[in-house]
């Protein structure tokens, strides 16, 4: 796998990624047109072009990951008027995961507020300062001596970049998680951190949707999270729009905004993560071997619901935005 562009080529990333207009070369998505079966393919300047019918014919989407980027990266310089416009298809989730691994209590503002919020609680008389730079230096030592938190989510919870949420009938405080997603490209076993990239295929954004008052069972507070009960129900990971190649991101800097009913609820930066890329897939191949296609999301910036005293509800419209990588739009609607 390539390198991110911060090492490949220096200060040169800022020719690929400014802001969030910004587009890469090509991206790679599933599509699927008047309910036929779905296609890979090449999304290239707001057109998309099955890969059945370009050069890369044949590769394995992930599998076969470097000869497909390198095979698309000269052919799709000349065909950027090929295809059909995406408005025209139906865009779903770019990747279909064997595995899908999730990290929690990964972004230093986010912890920081919600370790302040609890002692707060637990101790009101105390000075709010204090507590936040008593929590900001246990988070640098966490990010210096700690180790990630992750676990494992199901793939049937992924839907689509444009697909309704379902907010299902138990629970009552479905929340948002803008986060940004790794598709692995490589199988690894035990990847030390200065070999992780070489197991990138490339980035994505993901919804993290979780219903918050499930997370905890009262019933046996002894026992830890109920992630299968608060975080799968169908629906609760909208994935894509596309995965773009790791040959164009730098993960370490990039923009994420969350947008409800187009109120910025989320704008956080990845470089706000205690363990960053390289850092969570050299963990989580400690515990089980990643496999191409596998997906990898590392934890959300703070101004969650529970922040802002606020859940989704029917008829909301969430907006998810990551440099470089597209814009999700997902209404939710009752189950």
């Amino acid at each position: 796998m390539t390198r991110p562009p911060s090492e490949r080529h220096g200060k040169d990333i800022e020719d690929l990624i400014v802001d969030f207009s910004a587009e890469p070369p090509f991206a790679l998505g599933r599509f699927s047109r008047d309910g036929q079966r779905p296609f890979d393919g090449l999304s290239l300047r707001g057109r998309v072009v099955p890969l059945q019918d370009t050069p890369a014919a044949g590769l394995a989407m992930f599998d076969d990951w470097d000869r497909l980027v390198d095979t698309l990266s000269n052919w799709s310089e000349d065909h950027g008027e090929d295809g059909v416009p995406v408005d025209e298809l139906h865009t779903h989730a770019p990747v279909v995961p064997g595995g899908l691994f999730c990290s929690g209590a990964n972004y230093r503002e986010h912890v920081i507020e919600l370790v302040v919020a609890q002692q707060i609680e637990q101790q009101p008389g105390e000075d709010k300062e204090t507590l936040r730079s008593r929590a900001a230096a246990a988070m640098d030592e966490r990010a210096a001596q700690g180790r990630p938190y992750a676990f494992v989510g199901l793939p049937s919870a992924i839907c689509g970049p444009y697909d309704d949420v379902i907010l299902p009938e138990y629970g009552t405080q479905h929340d948002w998680e803008v986060e940004l997603g790794v598709v692995i490209g490589r199988t690894g076993r035990h990847v030390p951190r200065d070999r992780a990239f070489d197991h990138v295929a490339g980035y994505t954004i993901v919804n993290d949707i979780t219903a918050r008052d499930l997370v905890f069972r009262p019933d046996i507070p002894g026992i830890g999270s109920d992630w299968l009960a608060s975080k799968n129900a169908p629906t609760f990971f909208p994935t894509g729009p596309y995965v773009v190649p790791a040959a164009f991101v730098d993960p370490a800097d990039l923009g994420l905004v969350l947008r409800l009913n187009g109120e910025v609820m989320q704008n956080g930066r990845t470089s706000d993560m205690i363990f960053d890329v390289a850092r969570l897939i050299e963990y989580v191949s400690t515990f089980t071997e990643l496999r191409p296609g596998d997906l990898l999301i590392t934890g959300s910036p703070a101004g969650n619901g529970a922040h802002h005293g606020r859940y989704l509800q029917p008829g909301d419209l969430l907006e998810s935005e990551i440099t470089g990588l597209g814009t999700q739009r997902n209404r939710c609607v009752a189950g």
